[in-house]
């Protein structure tokens, strides 16, 4: 069996027991602060996508966001642009190539635009989207030769318990009464 959170062509230590790999364990425990924000946009009725955007060296938080676009009133605000607007922001630059952002869903393709364009290191998602996705899926918008930018991709964070918590939404979403 292999390491899933092992390096792509790492090969297993000798004694058959994984070594401890800390940049496995800081994405972890970063992807689990985004999945925090996600449960928080489920509480508010968003779609539960959580993001996280931090300082790849300090592991430093420098924004947080849950989905909001039912209560912005704006389809633009999801979790991954909302991160990025609020570090650009505390940074006072709209370029953040030391960042690590951390979302719970494979971005879109207007977030991994709005990843490309801020020149953001590396991308860490919890579960894959084959219906929206844009990284590993459709578009694959980081493989296309336009792409100026193209973030380090790890995916598969807590990807069980965020497709769980996304399930659960949709699932209480459909067994709703219709609004008036």
């Amino acid at each position: 069996m292999t390491d899933p959170t092992a390096e792509p062509g790492a090969a297993a230590p000798p004694s058959g027991r994984s070594e401890p790999n800390p940049q496995a364990e800081r994405d972890r425990a970063l992807m689990a602060r985004a999945f925090a924000e996600a449960e928080a946009a489920a509480a508010r009725d968003e779609v539960p996508v959580g993001a996280v955007l931090v300082e790849a060296a300090t592991g430093r938080v420098l924004a947080a966001a849950g989905n909001r676009t039912e209560a912005d009133a704006d389809p633009s605000a999801h979790a991954e642009i909302l991160a990025i607007r609020a570090a650009a922001t505390t940074r006072g630059r709209p370029r953040l190539p030391d960042c690590d952002l951390y979302v719970t869903l494979e971005p879109c393709a207007m977030c991994a635009a709005a990843i490309s364009f801020a020149r953001i290191r590396r991308v860490i998602y919890g579960t894959p989207d084959p219906k929206m996705g844009a990284v590993d899926h459709g578009p694959r918008f980081f493989a296309q030769p336009t792409c100026h930018h193209r973030p380090a991709v790890t995916g598969g964070v807590m990807a069980e318990a965020s497709a769980a918590l996304l399930r659960a939404f949709f699932r209480a979403k459909r067994q709703r009464p219709p609004e008036p």
